[in-house]
């Protein structure tokens, strides 16, 4: 379980990410950054802490790491009774709300002759979802 939370913390920076610099950053990328501060991360190591498949205990890595996504320490660790940042909270929503208007369009693409009370009503409940999540 702790392999799998640590990873959705990852991937939910990577997003964040992404919003931020408009591309998700590379393994070779991070693996740079953490090689300046003398921490070494194996591509294969860093594949498994995404995918959850393995949990790491290495407090310099995880140190490198929230240094990288500018994050605190704990928040990455997943501590009891750290919020997330505000930062994420604020670009979470914010894919969040790009997710919806994908959805949104598709469902305008792929549906065609849809009315448009039915599509309103699609658009209302993917409102309503990416308020709750």
């Amino acid at each position: 379980m702790a392999a799998e939370d640590l990873a959705k913390r990852l991937r939910l920076l990577l997003d964040v990410a992404i919003t931020e610099s408009g591309s998700e950053p590379t393994y070779a990328q991070i693996a740079a950054f953490l090689e300046r501060r003398g921490i070494n991360l194996s591509r294969s190591r860093w594949t498994y802490m995404v995918n959850g498949h393995r949990y790491v205990q290495d407090p310099a890595l995880f140190e490198g790491l929230a240094a990288f996504f500018d994050v605190d320490t704990a928040f990455l660790l997943g501590e009891d009774g750290v919020a997330i940042p505000d930062k994420v909270t604020a670009q979470l929503d914010l894919v969040r709300a790009m997710r919806a208007a994908k959805v949104k369009s598709y469902a305008a693409r792929t549906l065609g002759d849809i009315s448009p009370k039915a599509l309103q009503a699609i658009s209302r409940f993917l409102d309503e979802e990416m308020t709750h999540n």
